[in-house]
Formats: structure tokens, C-alpha cells, sequence
């Protein structure tokens, strides 16, 4: 194994990961605020300081791991919840699926923005200057910039398969009838289990890979 390359993987993806987990747990509990929820601003996590989002396992370890064993074909990572009392809703079935799926829409947002600065200002701009800077400063700047690409739209898609307590999960239960969504919460306590047995098996794939070829298909618009 080329543990050079792996660790020059590691050093591009790093900041990609922290910018869409801190962007996507503070967007929960932003939207959740606005929707009557302050558990998240009264805790200190309405805050882009990624640090207040690291999680041992999710945000450091699983990314590490999966960049090594996988050659970099494959990265996701996880970042601390941003708490939220569905009580302080006023329609908490409703409001808990829309602060659910406000994580997931920034990401897709991040990876459009990406996508927009690696084609209209990266690579344009990277011609106007001599080899070696475009070497060393430009062409790290673009594979930064790929990685969120990917990055963003792997961690929207993964979040929206419909298992709790993944966001897809929460934003299901809000189509529910309230007897059918307390069904289907029920689970929740073995959905992390759930979500390993998909990825292990590789079932997690039929839903994640159509998903980010849709968006990149789309992204290719521009």
C-alpha cells in the first residue's frame, strides 16, 4: 500500500469533511431554532467552529479508516448530533422532518458551490500562473474542491436513506400518520445496526451511488 498517497488523501479530504459536517449539523439546529427549538443555541452548537462538532469516531477515526482500506474510493464520516426538542415544535412531526432535512440540503447546496468555484474560478485561474505555483497551490486547491463535491453529496445521500435516526428516517416519519410514525420509531434504537448491516453488505450502495451520479450528472450542467 502507497501510504504516501493515502496520507496526501488524508490531508486533502480533511477539511472537506469537517466544513460539510459542521455545515450540516449546524444547519438542524438553525432551522430548528427557527422553527421555536433553542435547545441548540442554548448548548453552543450553532457555531461553524467545527470543534464543537468533532466526534471521536465519526469525524476522525471512520474517515481515517475508510480513506486507507478503501484507497480512497470511499469516505464518509459523522459529526456530534445537534441536539433538538421536538417539543418546542408547534407541529413537532412536521418541524422535526423539515430540521432533518435541512442537513442534507446544505450539503447538496456545498457540493453545487463546490463544483461552481472549481470551474469558474480554480481551474480558469489556475492558467494564469506559472507551472510551479499551479503544481503546488493550484492543483491541491482543485482536488480540495472535487472532495467536497463528493464528500457533500455522499453524506446528503447516506443521510437520507429512511432508516432513524438517519435524517431520511425523520423526514419519513413526518409523511407518517402519528400511529404509523410512532411504528416506525420503534426502531430507532437499532438503526445504527441497520445502517452498519447496509453498508457492510453493500446494499447502502443502491441507494447512495444513483444519488450522487444524479447530482454529479446535474452538476455537469455548469
Amino acid at each position: 500500500m502507497d501510504f504516501s498517497i493515502d496520507f496526501r488523501q488524508i490531508i486533502l479530504s480533511a477539511l472537506p469533511i469537517l466544513i460539510a459536517i459542521t455545515f450540516h449539523e449546524v444547519s438542524h439546529g438553525l432551522v430548528a431554532h427557527k422553527l421555536g427549538d433553542p435547545t441548540a443555541k442554548m448548548m453552543g452548537r450553532l457555531t461553524l467552529n467545527p470543534f464543537a462538532h468533532i466526534d471521536l469516531v465519526g469525524t476522525i477515526l471512520m474517515p481515517l479508516l475508510l480513506i486507507v482500506f478503501t484507497k480512497g474510493q470511499f469516505v464518509f464520516g459523522y459529526a456530534k448530533p445537534v441536539p433538538i426538542n421536538p417539543m418546542n415544535f408547534r407541529n413537532p412531526k412536521r418541524d422535526m422532518a423539515i430540521s432533518a432535512a435541512a442537513g442534507p440540503m446544505t450539503n447538496i447546496l456545498l457540493s453545487f458551490l463546490s463544483m461552481f468555484i472549481l470551474k469558474f474560478i480554480i481551474i480558469p485561474f489556475s492558467v494564469l500562473f506559472p507551472g510551479s505555483v499551479s503544481t503546488f497551490v493550484m492543483e491541491p486547491l482543485a482536488l480540495i474542491f472535487k472532495w467536497s463535491v463528493i464528500i457533500n453529496l455522499i453524506l446528503a445521500a447516506f443521510n437520507m436513506i429512511p432508516i432513524p435516526p438517519l435524517d431520511g428516517g425523520r423526514v419519513l416519519m413526518g409523511f407518517l400518520t402519528h400511529r404509523q410514525a410512532l411504528s416506525f420509531s420503534r426502531i430507532e434504537p437499532f438503526g445504527f445496526i441497520i445502517v452498519l448491516i447496509l453498508i457492510v453488505t453493500g446494499i447502502a450502495d443502491y441507494f447512495v451511488i444513483p444519488f450522487v451520479n444524479l447530482f454529479l450528472s446535474l452538476l455537469q450542467l455548469f
